[in-house]
This record gives structure tokens, sequence and C-alpha cells, in this order.
């Protein structure tokens, strides 16, 4: 959706007429979600319909699943709703197709819930509010949270009150599972203390050292033989770049991100561009971007705007974010603020949470029905507000 709306900003920055470059998205969905609140209760609130976003400035929208990419011939091939094949061809392409979790290999796989899709995390809300009408059990308001990074740190610290809100005053258990020996092992020692003691505030079992093997509808079994009754047993662990990515003849890293240089171009592709989760970009001090909106959203924005640059003979810009950070959600304790790649703790508790709280509701929505806001805050200058965290700092 950036790309697109940056790919028009950079039409109408050059004083071009409509013609001079048409964008059309292509996605199967009707909303852009965002991902980043699906830990959260209520996931059905968490969307902006793109027709209020894309509609304004210009953008056709095709509503299609991506079933093959050209590059030689440049084209896209997709199916519609209706099952009727379509090809579509284009001057340039811009991959943004995000990333997915992977279900492990496991019995019992088809028991597991996630949070990383609308339908997902709607399942798993519906879910909970189901639980006070099954059979009374030891582990009927239990939930095991498999994968103790980012997303799981928030689910599990969010987990506890909504399964009290559905237990109607029944004990509650949430267990951590993590196979690494430290939680949050993606995240550095620092933030760490943070995250232990926000665990420990809000009742969470911690389990190290060990994965699930096994599950069934009443039962989660771990690596060293333990069985934890329980009818919730959440995947967060083991993200890949969308399978999309494969079918440009590009270099992908262990995730399946493709290769991009300086300006978001896919190394050794002509024409085409990846941003997001499906790009590995660089960041600042050589270091990876991660798959996070932070450093998604600005690609977006870049990526569009040289894809327009480029195909109506204009400079290119580099990719440039603003350091990095992190902001976790801790629930009831609050959150974490840390800054730069050794994520040093900047903020916690209350006022982080509000800093959290403005990103969640504020900071990753985009503008709807206005062009003239939605263009403006497609300029890919505009990426993560530094002022605001360095008051919070």
């Amino acid at each position: 959706m950036w790309a697109a709306a940056g790919a028009v900003r950079a039409r109408q920055q050059a004083g071009l007429p409509d013609e001079a470059l048409r964008v059309t998205l292509v996605d199967a969905a009707d909303d852009m979600v965002i991902r980043p609140r699906l830990y959260e209760s209520d996931p059905g609130r968490m969307r902006v319909a793109l027709d209020r976003v894309l509609g304004p400035i210009g953008v056709r929208r095709v509503a299609a699943t991506v079933t093959g990419i050209d590059t030689d011939a440049r084209q896209v091939s997709a199916l519609g709703r209706d099952g009727t094949p379509l090809e579509l061809a284009y001057d340039r392409l811009v991959l943004a197709a995000g990333s997915r979790v992977v279900a492990p290999p496991v019995e019992g796989a088809e028991h597991l819930f996630d949070v990383d899709t609308m339908p997902g995390a709607s399942r798993l809300h519906s879910h909970i509010g189901r639980l006070s009408a099954l059979r009374e059990d030891n582990g009927r308001f239990t939930a095991v949270v498999v994968g103790g990074g980012f997303t799981g740190i928030e689910v599990a610290t969010e987990l506890p009150d909504r399964l009290r809100a559905a237990a109607g005053g029944a004990d509650v258990r949430v267990v951590l599972v993590e196979q690494s020996d430290v939680v949050g092992p993606e995240l550095g020692p620092g933030p760490r203390p943070e995250i232990l003691a926000a665990l420990a505030h809000a009742g969470v079992e911690v389990r190290l050292g060990v994965r699930l093997t096994s599950l069934d509808r009443d039962h989660a079994t771990l690596s060293d033989g333990t069985v934890i009754d329980t009818r919730t047993v959440v995947w967060t662990a083991g993200m890949r770049a969308s399978g999309l990515t494969s079918q440009i003849p590009g270099t992908r890293d262990a995730i399946g991100r493709l290769a991009v240089d300086e300006h978001l171009r896919v190394v050794g592709v002509d024409r085409v561009y990846a941003a997001g989760d499906t790009a590995a970009a660089v960041a600042e001090n050589g270091h990876v971007v991660m798959q996070s909106c932070q450093h998604a959203v600005p690609q977006g924005k870049l990526a569009g705007a040289n894809v327009g640059a480029d195909a109506l003979g204009l400079p290119l810009a580099p990719f440039s974010p603003n350091p990095y950070v992190t902001c976790l959600d801790l629930g009831p304790y609050g959150a974490v603020l840390t800054l730069g790649w050794d994520r040093e703790i900047a903020q916690t508790g209350a006022e982080a949470k509000e800093l959290k709280k403005s990103i969640n509701a504020d900071w990753i929505y985009p503008p709807v029905d206005d062009a003239t806001a939605i263009l403006a805050l497609a300029d890919h200058h505009i990426t993560w507000p530094t002022e605001a965290v360095d008051a919070n700092a």
C-alpha cells in the first residue's frame, strides 16, 4: 500500500499527469491488516479498508491472488476471486508481499493457533471466547505460547488477562516455551531483565531449552517429555518471506528475503524492487533490517518513490532509515523501549507503554479518504518519529 502511494507521490512531485504513470496494487484482501496489533484482543478491528487509501489517490486495485511472476516477460499471473486467471503486464514491479509464520512439522500441528494473520488471530479470539462453554478440565484455561521472541513475549504477557476475561474467576495458566536457553534471544541481554519481570508479574511460566514435539486437542508435549493439559497452543516462531520471492531470480537470505541494493532494487534483476519483509535491505552500520513495521513502512514508501522515479527517468534515492529502536509491549507490566542495535534500555513501565500505545493506535495507521494527507505521509523522508522517541527516552 505504501509503495503504491509512494509511486503516486513521485509522479505528483514531478508535476506529471496521471497517464504518465499508472499504479496498480494486486492483493487478495480488501483491507490492510494492522499486523503488529494482532496479539491484542478483538483483532477484527485492526484493519483499514484499502479502497479508503488507494481510491482517493487514484491507484487501481485488483482483488486477486498472485500465482506467478515472470521477470523476463514482465508479467504477473493471478487468480481473481471468481477463479478467473489474470495476466498483468508491468513496466516496473515492487514485490511487497510480506512474510508468514511457518507451522512446525509436528504431529497435531493443525491444532495450533497463531496471531500472524487476521484469520489466525480472529480464530484465536473466537476460541478464547468459547472456552467457558467447554467441559471443565485442567487445561481449559491453560495456554501454551511457543516461541520466546518478540511476538511470543507480547502474546504471553497479554494472554493471562484475556483468559481471565473468559474464565469467570477460574484459575488461568500461561506457559511460554522457548528452545533457546534465554527468553528473547534475538533481543539481546539489554531488555531481558524487564522482560523477565513482566512475565513474572503476569504469572507466566517460562520453559527454556525445550521445544514443542506434538499436540492434540487437549494436550501439548514438550521435548523433555512434559505433557501440558491445554486447549490453546499459540505458535509464534519461525517467520519466512512470502513464497513469491522464489519466483524472482535473485539471491535470498536464510528466511527467503531478496537481496536488494541501496535503492531497493532486487540485485541482478532488471526493473524489480522489493520492500518490507520480502527484502533483505541494509540499514545503518551494515545491519540488515528487521521484519518490523519500523523498517517495512519506510521501505514501502521508498520503493514506491524509486519505482516511480525510475519509470519517469528521475534520480533514485537511497534507503536511509532512522536509527533502530524497539518498543516491546509487556502487557499490564508496561513496555520497554530500547535504542540501537545493542538495544540499550531508554524507557520502561507506564511511560514506555504510552509510547507503545501511540505506535499501535496512531503511527502505523495510514490516513483515509484524504488524498492530500495520504500523499503527504507517503513521503519517504517521513519514517519513524524520532522526536517522539527522543522525548520518551
